[in-house]
């Protein structure tokens, strides 16, 4: 898999290939919304993501309500397996936006440096991922790439691992979800956020150097 390239700053700046709809110009529906956002998960400024979906604002309002009750809660996963999902989808569909918002998270989630760059880089067999969560990882991966490969053996194979239905299920919906999220930031033109300040490429020349 190759390694989605992080924007740099001044790429920050760069328009984006679609107009958003930014927060001193959002009306109406849209504002009261980017207000309850700003409320509920107490950041200062609205995402990008969000401003994409905001050019139809009832698929932004059924998106925030997607994304308050599934992708950032726990449920029938855990917050840090779902933001190793979210990150792992997102470096293998190249997006660099959603890549680097996810390694962040999953950083607060309590992620190891071994952990991001082996998710950043694609290596699911790195130490840093247990066995349990590999095979995970992996379905993660076919359902990405290929799902109309899925089989029932595969479904086996991970309750085998470890992993029962509903877990399953909320993984494929995520794996989904994300797959949503990847492809409208990338056709927008988002850049990364960079809100994850690790510099993965240290991380990896140090640990080569052990």
């Amino acid at each position: 898999m190759s390694t989605p390239q992080v924007a740099s700053v001044d790429e920050l700046f760069e328009p984006t290939h679609l107009h958003l709809v930014e927060e001193d110009e959002a009306t109406d529906v849209v504002a009261a919304i980017y207000a309850d956002y700003r409320s509920r998960f107490g950041r200062p400024h609205v995402p990008g993501i969000l401003k994409c979906f905001a050019t139809h604002p009832p698929l932004l309002e059924q998106m925030l309500a997607l994304a308050s009750s599934l992708l950032f809660v726990d449920g029938h996963l855990d917050r840090r397996t779902k933001e190793m999902i979210a990150m792992h989808v997102s470096a293998l569909n190249a997006c660099s936006y959603c890549l680097d918002s996810h390694a962040s998270f999953l950083h607060q989630q309590g992620g190891s440096d071994e952990l991001l760059l082996a998710i950043f880089t694609g290596n699911t067999a790195h130490r840093a991922i247990d066995s349990k969560d590999r095979f995970l990882l992996n379905f993660v991966a076919k359902v990405t790439d290929e799902s109309y490969k899925v089989c029932t053996v595969d479904i086996q194979s991970l309750e085998a691992a470890g992993w029962h239905q509903q877990q399953i299920a909320e993984t494929i919906h995520i794996t989904a979800q994300f797959a949503c999220f990847n492809r409208v930031a990338n056709a927008f033109g988002l850049p990364s956020q960079h809100l994850f300040r690790h510099d993965l490429t240290q991380i990896s020349s140090a640990k080569e150097n052990t």
